[in-house]
């Protein structure tokens, strides 16, 4: 019987992989056979995950660091991945920060930060690393949305929102043009997961309500994440390109 979602041999890059979903989605892979790179900002906590990674799992792990609004740092850490590993097979963008700040109080230096960071430092990953796929006429791309990419909310959430909407488009067009390149291109969609992050900043109240609205009237964790970014990796989605995969608990399907 084949073993589906198996990726050994594979090389993957996940930004964002310092920590919560980035991290979770590294591991995934890594169990699944692939080799990975995490990149992130803060190298310290990369060394983290990747000595995690490399004692815990059979597969190997190589910590660098980058600077997603940058396009000298991404252009350098694509350099850097190709200088090891000859190739990249599978992109993971899972970095991002929000602002959370009523939308009439929004500071302009805030919107241009959040936006930086979120849209246009997944559109330099995706470039600099598609161009490595476009050259092997292969490749798979994962870009981390959210549901507040499609569904509005209260809470102060208008620059997050408008940057995972932008990541869904732009996760689309780079579907369409890089098809003929046989690149998959995909954005993974949760809904609120609940980190130390969330814990910390939201009130228990409102996590209450929020957790309300969901069908399984609970929170996703970073792991239920990480079954949609195997299998978006994997050979099994070779016919799934341009797609925004809800892992919401069925919350984009009640409203």
């Amino acid at each position: 019987m084949k073993d589906m979602f198996k990726l050994d041999g594979k090389i993957a890059v996940v930004i964002g992989g310092a920590g919560g979903i980035g991290e979770a989605c590294a591991i995934a892979l890594a169990n699944r056979g692939a080799k990975l790179v995490v990149a992130s900002r803060t190298l310290s906590k990369l060394e983290e995950v990747s000595k995690k990674i490399n004692s815990e799992t059979e597969s190997s792990c190589l910590a660098l660091q980058v600077d997603v609004t940058s396009e000298e740092s991404v252009e350098k850490l694509a350099a850097a991945v190709v200088e090891k590993f000859k190739t990249v097979d599978i992109l993971v963008v899972a970095h991002g920060i929000n602002l959370k700040v009523p939308a009439l109080e929004i500071p302009v230096d805030g919107w241009d930060s959040v936006f930086a960071t979120n849209i246009r430092g997944t559109m330099l990953a995706c470039k600099h690393f598609g161009k490595i796929m476009v050259a092997n006429n292969k490749g798979k791309i994962i870009n981390l949305s959210s549901i507040r990419g499609s569904r509005g909310t209260d809470g102060g959430n208008a620059a997050y929102g408008a940057t995972k909407g932008a990541v869904d488009m732009f996760t689309r067009m780079l579907a369409a043009e890089w098809a003929v390149y046989n690149i998959n291109v995909n954005a993974i969609a949760p809904s609120v997961i609940m980190t130390d992050i969330i814990k910390k900043h939201v009130a228990p109240e409102r996590l209450k309500m929020l957790a309300a609205k969901s069908p399984f009237n609970r929170f996703a964790d970073v792991e239920d994440v990480t079954g949609a970014c195997v299998y978006l990796a994997s050979p099994e989605s070779d016919f799934v390109t341009g797609q925004i995969m809800f892992v919401d608990g069925g919350l984009s399907a009640v409203g």
